[in-house]
């Protein structure tokens, strides 16, 4: 099995890492707070799992604390904001024991001699708080924009046939309740929206293998990203309205270390026996191959395209997939090997090995590997669904927020800094993501904090102190 290896050098690196400058504009102190053209007094954010303070795998008590809009919330009080109210979930580990597909959080714990992430057990059976409430934190994870706006989204009953969300569940003011419906019944004044990432980000996740399609760009009323995203934003900021608000556009997905941790031509350093052991299983596939060519059911091109071979050395090999946007030939697998132009997700990292039996002299399923086609899927939905949204804020008169501009630079070698620490995409030791490689630390999550926090000043003249990144948690190592 190859573990994801973090050294004491790396370690060191992230803990001690200084730059003399800071990318943010303003530092929090020394500053007079005030609301500008904004009133803070009720704000609610809508959004997935990224607004409910999700990481490490999980919705836990600990990461909730540390979600962006408590932070934002935070900084709103000193401007007449008011009470911020989140539905904490029981516990420091989450999950539910009686719900499959539902872990604990993800801890680094050392493994065969290497530190890797474990998913802990779920620490507790669905519960519900909706007694508590109402919640000012509406984030849902696994939420899509139709989702928001769905009657019944919060039924228990409908868990079983995927109507309902268990997260949601927990806190739906009644079981015909929309999360939208729930928001707007305590007449916020302020709302915050970062929704449809989940609208491509489940079909890149499940490397494109159909269980979770892309959300058309256009399509039937109601049914593709422009419609509902229309129908979202005028239900929460009608025409007439004075509510004030941010909202967020969708960052590409292949800037997160969920697709780019894992190199996408990943063995290297292969010994002579172990190349003679992977040519050899691909032997009767390359000979049916050059069969296929000989009787002119591929050309040229798709044979090389398709041909497996591994050699020894310093030389990058693709990993042997399975892709089903190649050629349909009888009788022929549609295997490959990956080029840099793909991407193999975190989750294939237990099955990559180069010996007889591993992900490579078996192909790696579909779902572990988001190819060069599918990929092209994602950005261009991306790209079309953040038009949408950039012109419906501006429409609206919206503060806005360029989150996939703040991860591209967070993907950058560089990354950013706050008085001191950098901070970038890098898998564990960049400091920003959690260890499933999608979701943020507390250090992340006030980045985008203080993404937010500019757009709001910017656009609604207020003052809003940003919040200091280095105060919040990271990776907790063993």
């Amino acid at each position: 099995m190859k573990k994801i290896l973090i050294s004491t050098i790396a370690v060191s690196a992230l803990l001690f890492t200084v730059s003399c400058n800071t990318d943010f504009d303003t530092d929090v102190e020394d500053i007079v707070v005030t609301k500008g053209d904004a009133d803070f007094s009720k704000f609610i954010s809508l959004g997935n799992s990224l607004t409910s303070g999700y990481r490490d795998g999980t919705l836990y008590s600990g990461g909730q604390a540390e979600s962006f809009p408590s932070m934002i919330a935070m900084q709103m009080k000193l401007a007449g904001g008011g009470e911020f109210k989140q539905p904490l979930m029981p516990n420091n580990v989450g999950g539910f024991t009686n719900l499959p597909g539902f872990p604990g959080k993800l801890e680094l714990k050392m493994v065969n001699g290497a530190l890797s992430p474990v998913a802990n057990a779920p620490a507790a059976a669905l519960d519900n708080v909706a007694a508590g409430g109402p919640y000012q934190n509406m984030g849902v994870p696994g939420a899509k924009v139709a989702h928001l706006l769905a009657p019944g989204y919060g039924n228990a009953a409908g868990l079983s046939v995927g109507l309902a969300n268990p997260y949601f569940v927990r806190f739906a003011s009644s079981t015909t309740a929309s999360v939208v419906g729930d928001a707007l019944a305590q007449n916020p004044t302020f709302v915050s929206l970062w929704i449809g990432n989940n609208d491509v980000l489940g079909y890149a996740t499940s490397g494109g293998d159909g269980t979770n399609p892309i959300t058309p760009v256009d399509g039937a009323v109601g049914i593709g990203f422009n419609s509902t995203y229309t129908a979202l934003i005028t239900t929460v900021f009608p025409t007439g309205t004075t509510r004030k608000g941010v909202v967020a556009n969708i960052p590409n997905v292949t800037s997160v270390p969920f697709f780019t941790r894992v190199p996408a031509m990943p063995l290297t350093n292969l010994t002579d026996t172990q190349v003679s052991q992977l040519n050899t299983a691909y032997a009767t596939y390359n000979a049916g191959l050059a069969q296929a060519k000989s009787l002119g059911a591929i050309n040229d091109a798709e044979y090389q395209k398709r041909l497996i071979k591994f050699t020894a050395g310093a030389v990058a090999n693709g990993a042997v997939i399975s892709d089903k946007d190649l050629t349909t030939v009888p009788g022929l697998p549609k295997y490959r090997q990956t080029t840099a132009k793909d991407y193999i997700l975190l989750t294939a990292s237990a099955v990559l090995t180069p010996q007889a039996g591993g992900g490579t002299s078996v192909p790696l399923e579909d779902k572990l590997v988001l190819t060069e086609a599918e990929a092209a899927k994602v950005l261009a939905a991306t790209t079309a669904y953040n038009t949408t949204i950039r012109s419906l804020a501006d429409s609206k008169g919206l503060a806005f927020v360029d989150m996939n501009a703040k991860m591209i630079e967070l993907n950058s070698k560089s990354g950013i800094s706050w008085n001191g620490v950098r901070y970038t995409a890098t898998f564990v030791t960049g400091g920003t993501f959690s260890l499933d490689g999608v979701h943020l630390t507390g250090r992340g999550y006030a980045v985008v904090a203080n993404e937010f926090i500019k757009s709001i000043n910017k656009k609604y003249r207020s003052t809003l102190p940003q919040v200091d990144p280095n105060k919040y948690s990271g990776i907790t190592f063993p």
